[in-house]
């Protein structure tokens, strides 16, 4: 990794000021499609996880620091030559990149996942305030703020709060997958409730444009008046999937409580396969909860739950076959098949007429 730190042909020396910084800019995007599919460095070494996040935490205060005195210079008339400024935020974006190399893949896929994505967000958020300095005007009243809303200083100040092992960065991971289930679940609800899923979503074009109303809707792909609403079938087709929403937020928090409660950090394998899984559910919740509005297509709902079910029951299975449960015998995994098959048969029987034309 010695080309992680070298000063790199940063700038063109010639170039003004803001090209230069426009240039770094440019260095520093050309830098994200490497850090995506880098590689962790091969070593011999025992991994020293202590001195790692030092090093990172370290390199992150380095890479905040140069970003700060580049933001300074630049707020000052007349504009100095960036060629220093720049080789120094260059050389620190590479020394932080190093540093993420540095951690293993044994260390666990999901932990490394989480500082790839600190490490990006450090490197885009540089390059952003390079983009803003170079195009702000010189000690405009924007950039009397950027310190304090620049996501580059947001990013490196997040990294203390990175977990510190696999298992900690699984229950994050799981906890963020209950949350946006709980959420598409609350929302389902809600619409459901007011029996009104476009609730206040045209009403600022009815009473602004009511002259040309339907004209406009329909040039602009805005639901007809008769697609605002659920006819009864599709009423009574939202109930077992509301619930089979239900029986994923159930699940998801179950896994989570049984890694919290079982989960060993020496099991970086089994911990990310059940992240994997994990983490297809959201996603196709809320592919259902979509194809729930109207105009509803059931046989696209029925598609999407089947899809659902799928990822529910593998991620059970890869669950029941970690290390995380402990008597795989446990009730609570075939009562919750039980209830999510509940809920599929019951879509099928009101989705059946769909398939028969």
């Amino acid at each position: 990794m010695a080309s992680a730190t070298a000063p790199a042909a940063a700038v063109p020396t010639l170039a003004s000021p803001l090209e230069q910084l426009r240039h770094l800019a440019e260095e520093l995007r050309l830098l994200l499609p490497r850090v995506r599919v880098g590689e962790a460095q091969e070593t011999t070494e025992e991994f020293n996880r202590e001195m790692f996040w030092r090093r990172l935490n370290e390199a992150a205060v380095t890479v905040s620091r140069e970003a700060t005195t580049l933001t300074i210079v630049f707020s000052q008339l007349p504009l100095p030559s960036p060629q220093k400024f720049c080789e120094q935020v260059h050389a620190a974006i590479k020394a932080f990149i190093a540093v993420y190399y540095l951690l293993p893949k044994d260390q666990g896929i999901t932990l490394r996942k989480l500082v790839r994505g600190a490490t990006l967000d450090i490197v885009d958020g540089m390059a952003q305030l390079m983009e803003v300095l170079s195009v702000t005007p010189t000690q405009s009243p924007e950039n009397n703020d950027l310190i304090s809303y620049n996501s580059v200083w947001v990013a490196c100040q997040q990294m203390p709060q990175i977990p510190r092992d696999n298992k900690a960065a699984a229950l994050l991971m799981l906890t963020k997958n209950v949350d946006f289930v709980k959420d598409a679940h609350e929302e389902m609800e809600q619409a459901v409730e007011e029996c009104d899923p476009y609730s206040g979503l045209l009403n600022d074009t009815e009473e602004n444009n009511s002259d040309n109303h339907n004209h406009e809707d329909d040039v602009l792909g805005f639901p007809s008046n008769q697609d605002l609403y659920w006819s009864e079938d599709d009423q009574e087709l939202i109930i077992p999937c509301l619930a089979l929403v239900r029986a994923s937020k159930a699940c998801l928090k179950k896994i989570r409580m049984l890694v919290a409660e079982n989960g060993k950090k020496d099991q970086v394998a089994q911990l990310d396969d059940i992240v994997d899984i994990s983490d297809e559910i959201s996603p196709s919740v809320d592919d259902l909860a979509l194809s729930i509005y109207p105009p509803m297509c059931h046989l696209t709902v029925r598609i999407n739950s089947a899809k659902l079910v799928s990822v529910l029951k593998k991620a059970l299975e890869i669950t029941k076959a970690s290390h995380v449960t402990p008597q795989p015998e446990d009730s609570w995994i075939p009562l919750l098949i039980n209830a999510i098959d509940h809920c599929m048969n019951r879509i099928k029987e009101l989705t059946q007429s769909e398939l028969e034309l």
